[in-house]
């Protein structure tokens, strides 16, 4: 019996395809003892993590040694006043030490916030004034150190800090801590409905919200990796992701452990499609994910053979069919697209053992009760587009669906609006029940497989002294998915020119995450808007 089936029954038909699941838990469950731990005791030789980088570095770590080493370093961030419900920030990039801190914090009940060391210092500053980071765990890579200090300075707030490997001035390192630390922890009791971790996602209105999951998180992905991205016991599964992004969560751990897979980091700064090949041929990667922009570039590039891949998934952002088809015809495998959000797991998707459709996000999730309605809350026909809703059994939270935003009860009562989550996403759905992507109800840019919120970029580009007005929305890009484009409307005395569209262009660019950066620049007279004055983005996207 694999470990994940101890928490579930998953009821399948005659060709695999998941038809029902019932979960089973305690309501004392937490995946680092339950799963790590237990899959440690019972195969403490089975592979859990192979990881490698661009220098041609490479580790390979079973269960248990991520269950020594994440004892270890829970006795450390516990000697430094690390527990149970603290949050701590995670700016590990791909280490391998992410697997074991992340674990280590599942087991001390700490609140684990993973973010990406792509951030800017302004966007330390946001997150450190908007949550109670006691600590930061960061990468000696980067410069992120000297960012994050930078904004605890300026949000006037302190934190513990803490490095990994190299020594860091102000920071401990937390490596060279450990070593020195017992590597038996005694259990901490948590219970299912505490805080596990949070995620800061983009908004279209504001800053990125802090979106919150309990400890019943992990078990929702036993789907998304099993029927899904089909990953194997004693396979290995590789998902391209950074531990910043919540694509992590679903790809790089909690899944693919529950069902016994083990999984493929690569640690890399600058995306190489080619690259990515030979990590998948030389290691003998069994099952694939990533964003649609890896399948363009795979594509594009001319992809070799990769004889050990059985599976390949994809999400986040619309894949033109041509990719598919290309991709098919190299690898013999369909592209499985699925579909879901930060706040949720998985929600849809072409699972195995069903027809798979190009283009289509796949049929709903049995963990979900998953409907298309209109602006009344009427469920919408078939072939007529409706926004994508999650209704509750028994009005309760259904697993893997995020319990609370970040000090914004409001925000989450407005997303649970008549007791039905809301994801903001339109679809339609055909006659065998499949759903198709339609758009956002909101201006969300999905670019290159990252979610993000115009406001964020309008913010900075408002702060040079030529821009009077602007406006920032995606457009159709063959590689990106969708590009950050921005119409501005120019302040009294300037006048438009290549040279001042390179100037705003570099100002902006300077003080954002390199996904965040404007490619296109349109100066106009005026900028389209409602009789409220709110700017109608939809017209300058049409415009595009």
């Amino acid at each position: 019996m694999s470990i994940y089936e101890r928490f579930c029954t998953c009821h399948e038909d005659e060709n695999g395809a998941l038809r029902k699941i019932e979960m089973h838990y305690a309501d004392d469950f937490n995946f680092a003892y339950d799963v790590v731990d237990e899959i440690a005791k019972e195969s403490p030789e089975k592979r859990a993590i192979v990881w490698c980088n661009a220098n041609e570095e490479e580790r390979t770590f079973t269960f248990s040694d991520v269950a020594k080493e994440s004892n270890r370093y829970a006795n450390a961030l516990s000697s430094l006043g690390i527990g149970k419900g603290d949050f701590v920030m995670l700016c590990l990039k791909k280490h391998y030490e992410y697997w074991f801190i992340s674990t280590a914090l599942h087991k001390l009940g700490a609140v684990m916030v993973p973010v990406t060391h792509m951030l800017r210092a302004d966007d330390f500053k946001y997150r450190f004034t908007a949550a109670d980071i006691k600590a930061v765990i960061t990468t000696y890579e980067n410069d992120v150190p000297s960012r994050i200090k930078e904004a605890l300075f300026e949000a006037k707030k302190s934190a513990t800090l803490m490095s990994i490997r190299e020594d860091v001035d102000g920071f401990v390192n937390l490596s060279k801590l450990k070593e020195d630390m017992s590597d038996t922890f005694s259990r901490v009791k948590t219970n299912v409905s505490d805080s596990m971790m949070m995620y800061f996602t983009s908004g279209t209105t504001g800053y990125p919200k802090g979106v919150i999951h309990d400890f019943s998180y992990p078990l929702a992905h036993i789907v998304t990796a099993k029927y899904w991205q089909r990953a194997e016991d004693g396979g290995l599964h590789f998902t391209v992701a950074e531990t910043g992004w919540a694509k992590a969560s679903w790809g790089k751990m909690y899944g693919q452990w529950l069902v016994g897979s083990a999984v493929m980091v690569y640690d890399f700064d600058n995306f190489d499609p080619k690259m990515l090949t030979q990590v998948i041929n030389k290691y003998k990667v069994t099952s694939f994910c990533a964003p649609p922009t890896v399948y363009r570039y795979l594509v594009k590039k001319g992809a070799p053979e990769m004889p050990s891949l059985k599976s390949a998934a994809t999400a986040g952002e619309y894949l033109n069919p041509e990719i598919f088809k290309k991709f098919y015809e190299k690898t013999g495998l369909y592209l499985n697209e699925g579909y879901g959000q930060t706040e949720t797991t998985l929600l849809s998707a072409n699972y195995k053992g069903i027809m798979n459709k190009e283009g289509s996000m796949g049929v709903k999730s049995p963990l979900y009760d998953l409907r298309l309605v209109d602006k009344s809350g009427k469920e919408v026909e078939t072939g007529e587009i409706g926004e994508i809703v999650i209704v509750p059994e028994n009005g309760k939270k259904p697993i893997g669906v995020f319990s609370s935003y970040l000090g914004d009860e409001e925000l989450y009562k407005a997303a649970w609006e008549k007791g039905v989550y809301h994801t903001g996403d339109s679809a339609w759905k055909d006659e065998d029940g499949y759903f198709w992507f339609h758009g956002r109800f909101d201006d969300i840019i999905k670019s290159g497989g990252f979610r993000i919120g115009p406001f964020e970029i309008e913010n900075i580009l408002i702060k040079h002294d030529a821009v009077l007005e602007c406006s920032v929305v995606g457009i159709p890009d063959p590689l990106r998915g969708q590009a950050i484009k921005a119409f501005i409307v120019l302040s009294h005395g300037y006048k438009p020119s290549s040279e001042l569209e390179k100037e705003i262009r570099e100002f902006t660019n300077s003080k954002l995450a390199e996904y965040k950066w404007i490619r296109y620049i349109e100066f106009t007279d005026e900028l389209p808007k409602t009789i409220s004055g709110k700017i109608r983005k939809k017209e300058l996207k049409e415009s595009c």
